[in-house]
C-alpha cells in the first residue's frame, strides 16, 4: 500500500509572512512550531487571523495538509536561517566592531 500525498497549496506573501511570525516568536523548528503557528491561529495573533482565514492564503492545519505544511515551513525556515548568517548574528556584529 503506497502512501499518497496531499497537494500543495501555494502559499501567499501573508501566509508566508504568518510562519515567519511564528517562528520569531519562538525560534523552534518541526514539529514545535506547528504547535506555535496553531496557537497563533487559534488567538488571532497574526492580523486577528485564525485558522479559516489562514486556511484562504494556503495554511492548513489538518492531517492530510501536515506533510505540505511542513516542508513549506522546512523551507522558509532555512531560508531565515541562511539570510541571517549571511548577515551575521549580532554578536558576530559586535565581535567585528570590537
Amino acid at each position: 500500500m503506497a502512501a499518497r500525498t496531499a497537494p500543495t497549496q501555494e502559499l501567499t506573501d501573508e501566509a508566508v509572512e504568518f510562519i515567519r511570525f511564528c517562528y520569531r516568536r519562538r525560534r523552534i523548528g518541526w514539529p514545535e512550531l506547528y504547535d506555535e503557528m496553531c496557537a497563533v491561529a487559534s488567538r488571532g495573533l497574526f492580523q486577528g487571523w485564525g485558522p479559516d482565514d489562514l486556511a484562504e492564503h494556503g495554511i492548513g492545519f489538518g492531517l492530510f495538509e501536515m506533510p505540505g505544511l511542513a516542508a513549506h515551513v522546512t523551507e522558509i525556515v532555512a531560508e531565515d536561517r541562511a539570510r541571517a548568517r549571511a548577515a551575521g548574528s549580532p554578536a558576530a556584529r559586535r565581535a567585528a566592531v570590537a
